[in-house]
């Protein structure tokens, strides 16, 4: 496979690096960091030997690729004209931009400019990841599939913020004046996690659950202790992380509910519950690593990419997999 990047910051690198272990060859890189431009990626990944691409600013560089990975941003009106660049050369793309992920939500006018351009163009655009993509949504849905009746969903992820990259530790304002953090938050300058919402209408999605409301919401965590865990160091009164919930109703019912827990010295793991009527699944993991979990999902997903057919797609169109809801019947 022919693969193009799309940025090439600390996701887009492993992208590259975990295309390349997979055998496949990359044929452009995109990026404006001035840092990189004209660079080698070997170099720049830390190969043997030049690679023999170079990063350039122009999407050209990515004409001759069966697949797109774009890794730039989250939200959909920033990153949309990179996304049409990408389709208007006719290539598929698979991107990490959270709210890509279901775009109905946010972005409806967007997010069908983008369906007609990419039919239009017969190429697919995806967006996915590890969480919002797979963990707290694609993965709640195919558990819930083996039960005969679903009645409610819950799904927990718990990380370990100290042991995440550096890039991620800062946009939850890690180590920060609380004040300072949220005033950045609410400038849109700091994000926390992004995706609350669109992972609980990608599992209603995915059992044709229509959703009466959804509500989403994350707040900082302050530490009341000095911590120090693997290198990282918050002060008594600092920002040590954050929590967020996205639930959806119906009828006033909580159906879904998702909790993220990201903060320095958090128990890591993962765990799904679901309750029909006369039982309960539970299933739990010991955490994912969230980096290569995204660039492992992207990848599966663009070497599969031809068989999806033209348009935007989201998850719950690809996986065999279909939950039943009770409450999608009352």
């Amino acid at each position: 496979m022919l693969v193009g990047i799309y940025g090439f910051g600390a996701i887009g690198k492993l992208l590259a690096k975990a295309a390349i272990e997979r055998g496949h060859e990359i044929i452009g890189v995109v990026d404006i960091d001035e840092k990189i431009l004209g660079r080698d990626i070997g170099s720049i990944l830390g190969l043997d030997s030049d690679y023999g691409v170079s990063v350039s600013p122009d999407p050209q560089a990515l004409l001759d690729a069966d697949v797109v990975l774009h890794a730039t941003g989250s939200y959909l009106d920033r990153v949309y004209p990179q996304l049409v660049s990408i389709i208007d050369l006719g290539l598929n793309v698979v991107s990490t931009c959270e709210t890509l992920a279901y775009p109905y939500y946010r972005y409806p006018v967007l997010a069908r400019a983008l369906d007609e351009r990419a039919r239009l163009r017969s190429v697919t655009v995806l967006g996915t990841g590890i969480n919002p993509g797979f963990i707290m949504d694609t993965l709640v849905a195919v558990i819930a599939s083996s039960a005969v009746s679903v009645e409610r969903v819950k799904a927990v992820r718990s990380i370990d913020a100290s042991k995440r990259r550096e890039p991620f530790r800062r946009k939850l304002g890690i180590g920060r004046e609380p004040g300072e953090v949220k005033e950045k938050m609410g400038r849109g300058e700091l994000t926390g996690h992004v995706g609350y919402a669109e992972s609980v209408y990608l599992i209603a999605d995915a059992g044709k659950l229509s959703l009466t409301s959804v509500v989403e919401h994350q707040e900082l965590i302050v530490a009341d202790e000095r911590i120090e865990r693997n290198g990282v160091v918050v002060e008594k009164g600092r920002v040590s992380g954050i929590k967020g919930y996205g639930v959806g109703y119906v009828n006033g019912r909580e159906v879904i509910r998702l909790e993220l827990y990201a903060y320095v010295g958090a128990e890591e793991y993962e765990e799904i519950v679901v309750e029909s009527e006369d039982y309960s699944i539970v299933w739990r993991s010991r955490g994912t690593p969230g980096d290569q979990g995204t660039a492992a999902v992207l990848l599966s997903i663009a070497e599969k990419i031809d068989l999806y057919g033209p348009g935007l797609l989201t998850m719950p169109d690809i996986i065999p997999f279909k939950p039943y809801f009770k409450a999608s019947t009352a």
